[in-house]
């Protein structure tokens, strides 16, 4: 008899073992059973919960996009005009969180995942979405091309993201620094 309130709890500790056995790992080269050991149950409950690894996988991305999500969310909530407004978003993008070795092994290997998977394509597709319309909301009011400016930036964080997260240096100034200047400089050009 399966206990009363069980599965959410177990749902959520399998979620944080797989982003953990992810980090640890480097890659996406865990096993359902490496990733129930982490979380105190048998591969079996596991498989009870998720179906298989794929789907555990894409519950961590998804975990982890609503965690980032919410961080946008809570800056954009306290942004004040529309600068401001998108150096939230930009902000969000090298905070401390998106830095951390277990998120980042998992974004990177995402990355990789979704150029096979279409259900990872979809998520990626959905985070690319909502960038661009978070950029191109507040980008209206201060260009007259706000999806070229939200195409460079986004493109831009990226690029960014991506050579920080590689080099393992993780989240810095120069990151924020390199995007809010090169928006400022887009939006001087395109006055």
């Amino acid at each position: 008899m399966p206990k009363i309130g069980m599965e959410p709890k177990r749902r959520s500790a399998l979620v944080n073992a797989a982003i953990d056995e992810i980090g640890e790992a480097g890659s996406l080269d865990v096993t359902v059973a490496q990733i129930a050991r982490r979380a105190g149950m048998s591969a079996g409950l596991a498989h009870h919960y998720f179906g298989g690894k794929e789907q555990m996988l894409l519950a961590a991305m998804r975990h982890i996009l609503a965690v980032f999500s919410g961080k946008v969310r809570d800056g954009l909530h306290e942004a004040k005009g529309p600068h401001g407004r998108l150096e939230a978003v930009i902000c969000a993008n090298f905070e401390d969180h998106v830095f951390d070795r277990r998120k980042t092994s998992a974004w990177l290997s995402f990355y990789a995942m979704a150029q096979s998977n279409t259900k990872a394509a979809h998520l990626m597709q959905i985070y690319q979405r909502r960038l661009r319309s978070n950029l191109v909301h507040d980008l209206r009011a201060l260009t007259t091309r706000p999806e070229e400016v939200a195409l460079i930036i986004g493109a831009l964080i990226d690029g960014v993201y991506l050579r920080a997260a590689l080099s393992g240096e993780g989240p810095h100034s120069m990151a924020t620094e390199t995007v809010l200047n090169t928006l400022d400089a887009l939006l001087g050009d395109m006055e």
